[in-house]
């Protein structure tokens, strides 16, 4: 991929405003939350009957899952429902602040990678799990910037800057990046990518 911006497909006001969004963001990778949508490509009120698969990579995620057999679950069902081997991994474990629950996280990304899926696993700022997620097998690793929604940007750069000095697997920020400047300063971090969503989706 050329671009190193990831982007979502929630909160839009409308599918037109998603898709103009995306397509002038100039990302390449999409997630979509599988438990979220509408995975029938055909039904013209759906997500994915508006993103292209030739134009977009789209990454299936599990934004809403609480336990990781949940999160195992939908991860199997997107891949079945014809999403790549690729899966953005949530498993969260507060329903007020979204923050993950980590160790259902890691027997979730155990599992999963056992099971050939490249998993992309969105966690908390903390070396210690980063460390153990890439051990288990993640592909990548996603820490959040603040929590989900928040928009409060990079809370804590030394953390940020530490896993991806520690870890050898790429280390993309995800969640509370809440401006282009807030941007700058994640990517300053020397991190390979940033997910946005909230920002993007309110300001379209």
């Amino acid at each position: 991929f050329s671009s190193r911006l990831l982007v979502g497909t929630g909160k839009y006001r409308s599918n037109q405003h998603m898709i103009r969004a995306i397509e002038a963001s100039g990302a390449e990778v999409v997630t979509v939350a599988v438990r979220r949508v509408n995975l029938d490509r055909t039904q013209e009120e759906g997500i994915l009957y508006h993103l292209d698969p030739k134009r977009f990579f789209l990454l299936a995620n599990t934004a809403g899952c609480y336990t990781a057999d949940e999160a195992i679950r939908y991860a199997r069902l997107g891949r079945e429902a014809g999403f790549n081997e690729f899966i953005k991994l949530e498993v969260i474990g507060d329903k007020e602040t979204l923050l993950p629950d980590t160790a259902g996280l890691l027997q979730a990304t155990e599992t999963l990678a056992k099971e050939g899926f490249v998993v992309m696993a969105y966690t908390n700022d903390d070396l210690i799990t980063a460390l153990r997620l890439q051990d288990a097998g993640a592909a990548c690793v996603m820490p959040l910037a603040s929590p989900i929604g928040s928009g409060l940007g990079l809370l804590n750069p030394y953390s940020i800057r530490t896993i991806k000095r520690r870890l050898t697997v790429p280390v993309l920020v995800d969640a509370g990046v809440g401006t282009a400047s807030d941007a700058c300063v994640t990517m300053e971090q020397g991190v390979d990518g940033i997910l946005m969503n909230t920002a993007i989706a309110e300001a379209a």
